[in-house]
């Protein structure tokens, strides 16, 4: 992903002292409607930017937003391969991204030079790519997947025909273990997603008796045993909304948690912990680089602005296209 150049933009952001005297907020309101601005957000950002957003959803429910966007901007309140698909599937609207370092441990677990050639060693597979990588990734797929609908794109293929699963071990490996596929999983994982203390999940579990444990499948192996409900973000969300206990530890980035708390207030959420940290909660260091002030700095100046070869970006696009296809067609 490349950037239009931009004085202030030696950081990766707009750099410039915002004056203490503006609202920023209305002046977000402002400039969102005077330029026609579509802002979405995602489960993981914070919930002051969430309470801000047109959409707040997992990574399935926003590349459908931006596919139908009726705006002249999207402002993408996310990482950098989020602000990727949806200028891949909105390539007419300009795309921005306030913080160019708001990057992905999972994305850059998987190089495109290493994988063309894992791709190449293995020819005659289907390739699905989950959608957290690049778009260079993406270019070397056949079909992208998000974690609500792996599961059943995997199912969708025929029983006999070879598949790989990348970049992330852990949800291929759940696929894997459901559907009894011939797949090849690429060796790649999420900072925040396999950094749960098992030890520390079960003693809350034992400090809370009645508590359901629920994880993302982006969890390692041992943490996913223990839970009694595994899903995407979004799947996390709707379970809780119709689940009758009143308690949950909930083990994936603790954004979600804002987005449960509004929907289900007399319900008590306690985020799983890391295993190098008390502090009680485990997020992602690149979502949290996007701040109000940075959406207000990126509208104001409109960048910076996600730009990509038009190479990459048709190859990269039909794998995504090709994932929404399948999704509608299955309901999902």
């Amino acid at each position: 992903m490349m950037f239009k150049k931009n004085e202030n933009l030696k950081k990766g952001y707009i750099d410039e002292i915002i004056d203490p005297s503006i609202d920023i907020k209305s002046e977000i309101e402002r400039m969102r409607k005077e330029k026609n601005v579509i802002i979405l957000a995602h489960y993981y950002q914070t919930g002051d930017i969430q309470d801000i957003a047109d959409f707040v959803g997992d990574s399935l429910a926003l590349s459908r937003q931006a596919a139908k966007a009726n705006a002249d901007i999207i402002l993408f309140a996310g990482v950098h391969f989020m602000a990727e698909t949806a200028k891949l599937l909105a390539p007419g609207k300009k795309v921005l991204i306030p913080d160019l370092n708001a990057g992905c441990s999972l994305a850059d677990s998987c190089p495109a030079d290493e994988f063309e050639k894992f791709v190449n060693d293995n020819k005659g597979h289907t390739v699905i790519t989950y959608v957290n990588s690049t778009a260079e990734i993406k270019a070397l797929t056949d079909i992208v997947c998000t974690s609500s609908n792996a599961f059943k794109i995997v199912e969708s293929l025929p029983e006999d025909e070879k598949i790989i699963f990348a970049p992330d071990r852990n949800l291929g490996n759940y696929i894997k273990s459901k559907v009894k596929r011939d797949m090849l999983i690429w060796n790649g994982a999420c900072h925040v997603h396999e950094a749960f203390s098992l030890e520390a999940i079960v003693k809350l579990k034992k400090e809370n008796s009645s508590a359901k444990i629920i994880v993302h499948p982006e969890c390692e192996l041992p943490v996913r045993i223990v839970a009694d409900f595994i899903g995407s973000t979004g799947q996390l969300l709707a379970y809780v909304k119709k689940d009758n206990a009143d308690i949950y530890i909930v083990g994936t980035e603790s954004g979600i948690i804002h987005q449960m708390k509004k929907e289900c207030p007399d319900k008590s959420f306690i985020p799983a912990p890391p295993t190098d940290s008390t502090c009680g909660c485990n997020d992602c260091n690149f979502m949290k680089l996007i701040t109000l002030e940075k959406i207000y700095k990126t509208i104001k100046y409109e960048a910076p602005e996600v730009i990509m070869d038009e190479s990459i970006m048709e190859r990269a696009a039909r794998p995504i296209i090709r994932m929404l296809e399948i999704s509608d067609r299955l309901g999902i």
